[in-house]
């Protein structure tokens, strides 16, 4: 198995057995358990060196979290799907992301920051069912900066931005980075609004 691959796969049952210890946490005000819907704004190109116009587009989706008083651990999952008919063709888009929360406060407005890995896959199919659909799936790392709000002990409206697929220092051009290099580049951004019901 390739190396980049192995440690794909170790990374993510390293997050996912922290999220199973968070879950065993002691309950407090808003932690434990919690499912719901999101929208997910996602601009496939946000590097500001790249002359590039590029549309943002609309995700739906939802999350599931589990939450202790410091941390945190959300999977997601967004769909994007736009039929291009002079073409033929299908192109739907179905980002997951797995992140660890790092949770700034513990009140009712929490700000916090989040990382994790994401596997991004797309499908393009014929509209007409006469041809060969095709499938990839790339793998990319993503962080940024979030606040939740919570209304009562059970309900929370959150909201973060995040960069996806952050490049560390693969690529020879320094300027990619953020920060004049200092920081990873990135060749995607997306803005999230969800609201979860915890348990």
């Amino acid at each position: 198995m390739p190396p980049v691959r192995t440690r794909q796969i170790h990374a993510t049952i390293a997050l996912f057995a922290f999220g199973c210890l968070l879950a065993r946490a002691e309950p407090a005000f808003a932690q434990g358990f919690g499912i719901g819907p999101r929208i997910a704004w996602v601009t496939p190109n946000s590097d500001a060196n790249i002359d590039v116009d590029v549309d943002t587009m609309r995700y739906f989706g939802g999350q599931i979290r589990m939450l202790s008083s410091r941390f945190g651990f959300e999977v997601s999952l967004d769909r994007h799907s736009e039929s291009l008919e002079i073409i033929n063709q299908k192109v739907t888009e179905t980002p997951i992301q797995t992140s660890l929360l790092l949770r700034l406060a513990t009140g009712r407005v929490s700000p916090f920051l989040l990382g994790g890995p994401g596997w991004y896959k797309r499908s393009v199919e014929p509209l007409d069912g006469a041809g060969n659909s095709v499938s990839t799936t790339e793998f990319g790392w993503h962080a940024g900066i979030g606040l939740e709000v919570l209304a009562n002990r059970h309900f929370g409206v959150h909201g973060d931005y995040r960069y996806t697929f952050l490049d560390f220092g693969h690529d020879d051009d320094e300027d990619r980075g953020l920060i004049g290099g200092l920081l990873p580049g990135h060749r995607g951004s997306m803005w999230t609004l969800g609201f979860t019901v915890y348990f």
